[in-house]
């Protein structure tokens, strides 16, 4: 594992300055990075994908487990530095890097069983679903994320909370909380608190995913209104989404956020 200094003289050495704009915020504890690790439930046979490894902190982790790892990384000179990295401190572990945005990725290496990663807190919804959509081999996982976002994407339906990114995800699968993680343990400390999510990909659809998540997006775009107002530019008009409504079964006067996945794939299905 790294530990606050290492981690600190690493990035002096690389001439490393965390930016808000690529989301680098350093996890300096092992502690925490043991947790993260274990609450992500890997075992050695998994093929794990982490976005966003930065110094390698959470990658040795996941070495310590697995043995090998698929490690994404847009920043040129934090991937230069991974391999020896993984080298000094895992030797004989198998890293396969990939320099790449995460957001537009389409291949790895190899077919990925689990994803594990350090958010980015400012793409962290759209990478996490870019790569359940992209690699349908994930099976499970756990990421950790601004708290808010976290909360969001384990939302039931009825609470504030509850809307597009709970019902995206829930489209693949299943997610809770998996625990909330301190400022103190990071380098720089974030302005906002984290947390972790578990998550299961249990669930391929046969349904057409872009009309449904059009669908979501149409009715928390105006979550205050009825689903006959919400969905009526995505529908035609009032009328029309009505009527598409009432042949999904769905009551047009009720809101998005008292439905379910199943309810939007019904409502996309009878447009």
């Amino acid at each position: 594992m790294l530990g606050a200094n290492e981690i600190r003289q690493l990035a002096s050495k690389l001439n490393i300055k965390p930016t808000k704009k690529l989301g680098q915020n350093f996890v300096i504890d092992p502690n925490t990075i043991n947790r993260i690790v274990t609450a992500a439930g890997i075992t050695a046979s998994d093929r794990v994908v982490e976005i966003g490894p930065g110094l390698g902190s959470l990658t040795l982790g996941i070495l310590s487990v697995t043995g090998s790892v698929m490690a994404v990384e847009i920043d040129p000179v934090l991937a230069a530095e991974l391999p020896e990295t993984i080298s000094r401190h895992a030797p004989g572990a198998t890293l396969q890097l990939v320099q790449a945005d995460a957001l537009r990725l389409k291949e790895l290496p190899d077919q990925p069983t689990a994803l594990v990663a350090n958010l980015p807190y400012n793409i962290s919804v759209p990478v996490l679903l870019h790569f359940l959509e992209t690699f349908p081999s994930i099976e499970k996982g756990l990421v950790m994320v601004q708290a808010e976002v976290a909360h969001r994407l384990a939302a039931k339906p009825g609470g504030k909370e509850y809307g597009s990114p709970s019902l995206k995800m829930s489209w693949y699968g299943s997610a809770r909380l998996a625990g909330n993680i301190g400022r103190n343990v990071f380098w720089p400390a974030p302005n906002v608190d984290s947390a972790l999510v578990y998550f299961e990909h249990s669930i391929e659809r046969p349904q057409d995913r872009k009309t449904v998540f059009a669908a979501i997006d149409a009715a928390f775009g105006q979550r205050r209104k009825t689903l006959r107002q919400a969905l009526s530019t995505w529908a035609g008009s009032p009328a029309q989404a009505e009527e598409i409504c009432r042949r999904a079964g769905i009551d047009p006067g009720s809101r998005g956020e008292q439905l379910l996945i199943d309810d939007f794939i019904a409502i996309a299905g009878a447009k």
